[in-house]
């Protein structure tokens, strides 16, 4: 699995919105993928940001 199905895998099992850094502890990647991997999700619209920082599987 790539580290863009990896990291939205984990946020759409989650009940409640991750940092990066949490994703990366989950998933045990580098949280410079895991940020690169958030970007292209939130463009993709499959995510969003409740709140500054948190990451949520839409």
């Amino acid at each position: 699995m790539d580290t863009l199905n990896k990291v939205y895998e984990t946020l759409k099992n989650t009940e409640k919105p991750l940092k990066s850094g949490e994703i990366a502890e989950l998933t045990g990647l580098d949280k410079k993928e895991v940020d690169k991997a958030i970007k292209k999700l939130k463009v993709e619209e499959k995510i969003f940001s409740p709140k500054r920082c948190f990451y949520q599987a839409k």
